[in-house]
């Protein structure tokens, strides 16, 4: 056992002692011992504030994670990433994504932001439709950012995405659009990515008039039959799931007005720069990375939702499950041992408040408990002015009703006193109910800006890059998706009429033979 495993090992000692004192300690009587306590538990960052006064936790809680912290080497690990020093150690990479959203990038990347702007304003004027193509990081973050900046889109140019190797995806993607003003934009790191050259190799036999590639294998998209000049390189020190700030995003420099994706790469420059700088005690992303070690691990929390209360920010919980799940859904360390501890939660959402006539019954009355982040654009909104205080209403109300809840005796009185018997009212309490004591955190944007938006996704990578280091995990491999590759490629052949694998278990066997007939 390593030095820092056996300081690692006596600090989670001490986060447990402070989570037992905590256990049974209710949220409002925190509230009722700290007057303070909001503005001591709210933290800024730029373009971006969080309160995580509703979190089941307290000074010293959070001074024992800092322990933690210092004794998981943060400060040593986040001057690796920003030195870009190798810390995908199972590949032996750095990991610079970060570097491709500087405000004074090296040549290569400068390069190709200038190509990048030069192809959008030549492309413009030729085509009313764009078909995007990727899977993963290379169509979730672009999606995410088309679909959150939609008042910024250029009129008469509409964006199709499809990633699904279900061919309704890429069927529906090019339903309707004009071949001869259509720009097939495929992405993929490898150019070798199963899904997306399948939807391609489809959408290319339709006729688009334009193709451009995204790739870290130029020659490979080139040899497929992209014109060497519309072809946008990144580089294998920019992960997937953390690549949307280079050319895979090149959908939204042409989408998008311009100046707006310069913009984005700004505020998440921003964020880079304050989760660089800050100490841990008031470093956003290593302050919210703590909590959800904390919720997880601590208080046996092995789950979360993340809830924007703005529609524009609607594909947010599903780009975020990718970079969380499958950065931090490892077993064992940096080192090659078994975890004792999960390194990450299961993450999901949907946006409110849609999401409060979904699942909200079993967050409020469920006997899990399950934190909730909520986010919420405070700057301008769109559509009616009265719409803007219904959607902070609902979630204020939401984060309030899970943490005071309303207990029986409550809803007793409240039936009561609105002309129920005694009998009925003692019959329907339990029902009406809920136990509350379930924690939140309220995040708010102070716009949705390219500025703002970026800075949130930046954000979202460093906390998970935060959580990483506190669980002593690589967060930038991502074997088990290989695996299952792997296997589908061998399965493919026996489905299209080849021999399966030998070692093929029966109840596959059995499936190979129903789909093949």
């Amino acid at each position: 056992m390593t030095a820092t495993d056996i300081a690692m090992k006596h600090a989670w000692t001490q986060v447990a002692a402070e989570a037992a004192r905590l256990h049974n300690t209710h949220l409002s009587q925190l509230f009722a011992t700290d007057p303070v306590r909001v503005q001591s538990l709210t933290f800024d960052a730029p373009h971006l504030k969080a309160d995580f006064s509703k979190q089941r936790l307290d000074k010293a809680a959070l001074a024992t994670i800092a322990t933690l912290a210092s004794a998981a080497q943060f400060d040593e690990w986040r001057a690796k990433l920003f030195a870009g020093d190798i810390v995908n150690t199972t590949e032996g990479r750095a990991a610079k994504h970060w570097l491709v959203r500087a405000k004074s990038p090296p040549a290569e990347v400068q390069n190709v932001r200038d190509r990048m702007a030069a192809f959008a304003q030549r492309i413009r004027p030729e085509i009313n439709a764009i078909v995007h193509l990727g899977i993963g990081g290379s169509d979730l973050g672009p999606r995410l950012v088309i679909d959150a900046l939609k008042p910024l889109r250029i009129q008469g140019i509409e964006v199709r995405f499809a990633a699904n190797v279900d061919g309704a995806d890429v069927a529906d993607a090019i339903e309707g659009l004009d071949p001869k003003r259509t720009l097939l934009i495929v992405v993929s790191k490898t150019f070798t990515t199963q899904e997306t050259l399948a939807n391609a190799e489809f959408v290319r036999a339709w006729g688009p008039a334009y193709l451009a590639g995204a790739t870290a294998a130029p020659e490979k998209a080139v040899a497929w039959g992209v014109p060497a000049e519309n072809v946008f390189e990144f580089w294998d020190w920019v992960g997937g799931r953390y690549s949307l700030w280079s050319s895979v995003s090149l959908v939204c420099a042409v989408a998008l007005q311009e100046g707006a994706f310069d913009r984005l790469l700004n505020g998440a420059a921003e964020m880079d720069n304050h989760f660089r700088d800050a100490p841990f005690a008031k470093n956003l992303p290593a302050i919210s990375a703590a909590i959800q070690m904390w919720n997880r691990e601590a208080l046996g929390h092995r789950t979360y939702a993340a809830i924007p209360y703005a529609e524009r920010l609607r594909l947010l919980p599903g780009w975020l499950q990718q970079l969380e799940m499958e950065s931090n859904g490892k077993g064992v360390t940096r080192n090659g041992v078994a975890l004792e501890r999960a390194a990450s939660a299961v993450t999901w959402g949907a946006a409110g408040t849609n999401a409060q006539h979904s699942f909200f019954q079993q967050l409020h009355q469920g006997v899990d408990e399950v934190p909730v982040e909520f986010i919420v654009n405070a700057g301008p909104q769109e559509g009616p002015p009265s719409h803007r205080a219904k959607v902070f209403a609902n979630a204020l109300a939401q984060a309030r009703a899970l943490m005071v809840g309303k207990s029986a005796a409550q809803a007793k009185a409240e039936m009561i006193a609105k002309g129920a018997s005694q009998a009925e009212a003692a019959q329907l309490a339990p029902h009406r109910g809920f136990t509350g004591n379930r924690a939140s955190t309220m995040m708010a944007l102070d716009a949705l800006s390219p500025e703002a938006l970026g800075a949130l996704l930046a954000f979202y990578e460093h906390r998970t890059f935060a959580q990483a280091v506190l669980a002593g995990i690589n967060p930038f491999d991502q074997w088990g998706v290989e695996l299952g590759k792997e296997m589908a490629n061998a399965l493919l052949a026996a489905l299209e009429g080849g021999n399966p694998p030998a070692d093929i278990d029966p109840s596959t066997a059995a499936w190979l033979r129903q789909l093949r007939t």
